[in-house]
């Protein structure tokens, strides 16, 4: 049973997928967006992005946002709408894996909000529109279920040839007028709106030298509302490929067997298809700007090769970089996608993928890792083991990502080589550094998460282990369910019904003799640490939460996410008293006590440990 204890800008979103899958249109989006949850659900996400503490050519970041009262800034961004007019975008450089520089624009904190504000609107319209092989910067997608849907087409479907399409600087050629064009067949008919995404995206740039640039066409990567709008322009191509065999329209209903998710199987249309037309087999996978097109054969490869190009060239007005641009036979040559490299190997009577990292991204991770090392062994002792566990973070990402590369022990093991040599020769690391079999029972070390214990690579350093970049194991990426955030049933086969009721009470619940910044990060805190309290190991409740001040208030604590935990009320209480009775009380109440943090948050109140019982 669904549900429907959800917010009111919930049950708006819904309505707006819901009417959006209709094909309805949408000519009063600004009410919506301009409404005061929508805003304030904007400044939460933005908060808690890490670009938020970046400023814009007005020198201002989140933290000034944080100063600001929750009506002032409802009014500041409602009246930014009401009159829009983007200030300059700032323009940085970082470097890409290639050696080269990709631009980035930065446009200010309160621009950055109101983007977000459309952002949230336009989503569960522009959701319902694209097409389901599409995985970039889309919720419940991911660059995993776009690997595990190319990994499918090769193997199930034996299609061993892929077309590479790479497209000369995508995001800085978008033609304004076409992507205008694009949103209004969409249904997104509030010309207002569109007024103000135009606007935004011919924002003056303020390059590094000083120059001022004025843009016609393109769009700003870094700006909020760009990953959005890319999607949008390239949906068209998703669709067109899709045409030609996927979406194919026939006289008659095929009806196949019943998926989980209650979508129908096409095997039978594609039978027929293929006994009764010409049709050529064609898939898309895209990321972003990064796509495939596989068949199965040169002849068909070839020809929607030069289709392709032509489409882009006359539909959307984007040129093809025809020396990137290639066909691979998979069974001869790896192709690369997503940072790893993809072929397919004879295995007895049939083929199957064989897929490795990319030699460019083994240079990157080994040279990030370097680096890091080399911040761990000139760090003083007090900051050597925050240093250790950024390295270990480094390492469980990368292992989290490149996992799916059926071949990633074999490369890793080329990272893992290099970084032993720089343990073995670089101190501290050479003097003081244990392998696993050099810890005793007197030692206290760190907990070390499964996958790694039985690693002969695990090192530990002042007892703090050091996660083995060499030790890795293959895990198939996962297919998307093609699930939605924006479908009330969707949100409960995820399982986060319980915890977006939750959530949605601890946002509704606004204090309002707290700062706009308390407000925000109560909630990202009540989010990370997914409703438990971690002193009692109980559920936290509406009924039974309580947000405390790690150091507290009187002695110089704020309102910052780092300064804030969500406790259960039993445990505040624990924190804050002195009465031996009261702690004997509430201690007897909860036998389990993790009195590590308990004691921790007590001495960082002013208060004495609680001896474990």
């Amino acid at each position: 049973m669904v549900n429907k204890k959800t917010s009111k800008l919930q049950d708006e979103l819904d309505n707006l997928y819901a009417k959006s899958k209709n094909n309805s249109s949408f000519k009063n989006l600004m009410d919506l967006i301009c409404c005061e949850e929508n805003i304030m659900l904007a400044y939460t996400k933005i908060k808690s992005n890490p670009g938020a503490h970046t400023p814009g050519v007005d020198k201002r970041t989140i933290k000034d946002v944080n100063k600001i009262s929750k009506q002032n800034l409802i009014r500041m961004v409602r009246y930014k709408l009401s009159y829009y007019k983007p200030k300059m975008v700032k323009r940085i450089y970082i470097p890409k894996p290639n050696g080269k520089m990709r631009p980035l624009g930065i446009p200010t904190i309160i621009d950055r909000i109101v983007q977000q504000c459309i952002l949230q609107i336009l989503e569960p319209i522009c959701e319902a529109k694209f097409y389901k092989s599409s995985y970039g910067f889309r919720p419940m997608r991911s660059a995993q279920n776009a690997v595990a849907d190319l990994y499918k087409k090769i193997q199930k479907q034996n299609l061993h040839y892929v077309v590479d399409v790479d497209i000369k600087g995508f995001f800085d050629n978008v033609d304004h007028n076409k992507l205008i064009k694009q949103m209004w067949a969409m249904g997104i008919k509030d010309k207002k709106l569109l007024m103000i995404i135009k606007s935004m995206l011919k924002a003056e740039i303020l390059d590094e030298d000083g120059t001022i640039i004025k843009p016609t066409k393109g769009t700003s990567q870094g700006g909020v509302l760009s990953p959005l709008l890319s999607n949008i322009v390239l949906n068209e191509l998703d669709w067109w490929i899709a045409s030609q065999w996927e979406e194919f329209p026939t006289q008659h209903n095929y009806q196949g067997y019943k998926h989980k998710n209650g979508t129908r199987s096409k095997n039978p249309k594609y039978t027929a298809l293929r006994k009764n037309s010409k049709l050529k087999e064609i898939y898309i996978i895209r990321y972003a700007d990064d796509f495939k097109i596989v068949c199965k054969d040169y002849k068909t490869a070839k020809k929607i090769k030069i289709a392709t190009i032509d489409w882009l060239d006359k539909r959307l007005k984007l040129e093809v970089s025809l020396e990137k641009t290639k066909i691979t036979n998979l069974k001869r040559n790896y192709s690369d996608f997503l940072g790893i490299q993809i072929k397919v190997k004879r295995k007895k009577n049939k083929y199957v993928v064989q897929s490795r990292i990319r030699p460019k991204s083994i240079e990157a991770m080994k040279n990030k890792l370097k680096d890091k090392l080399k911040d761990i062994s000139t760090a003083d002792t007090r900051n050597r083991n925050f240093e250790i566990a950024l390295y270990n973070s480094m390492v469980l990402g990368m292992h989290n990502y490149y996992q799916m590369a059926t071949d990633v022990s074999l490369s890793l093991q080329k990272i893992g080589y290099s970084i032993r040599r720089t343990l073995k020769d670089r101190k501290p690391f050479n003097v003081e550094l244990k392998k696993t079999n050099e810890i005793t029972k007197d030692d206290i070390v760190d907990w070390v998460p499964d996958r790694y214990k039985n690693s002969k690579q695990l090192r530990y350093l002042n007892q703090k282990a050091i996660y083995p970049i060499g030790y890795c194991k293959n895990r198939p990426p996962m297919c998307s369910k093609n699930l939605s955030i924006y479908v009330p049933e969707d949100r409960e086969a995820m399982d986060i019904k319980k915890m977006e009721i939750n959530v949605e009470w601890v946002i509704r619940t606004y204090i309002p003799y707290r700062s706009v910044e308390y407000n925000a990060n109560r909630v990202s805190r009540y989010k990370a640490q997914k409703g438990i309290c971690p002193i009692t190991k109980s559920e936290l409740l509406p009924t039974n939460m309580h947000c405390h001040h790690i150091i507290p208030k009187h002695l110089g604590g704020d309102d910052s996410y780092n300064n804030l935990i969500i406790i259960h009320e039993c445990a505040h209480k624990l924190v804050h008293a002195t009465n031996q009775t009261t702690i004997n009380k509430y201690v007897a109440l909860y036998p389990n006590l993790n009195y590590k943090k308990l004691n921790e948050l007590r001495v960082k109140a002013g208060n004495t440990v609680i001896p474990e019982k």
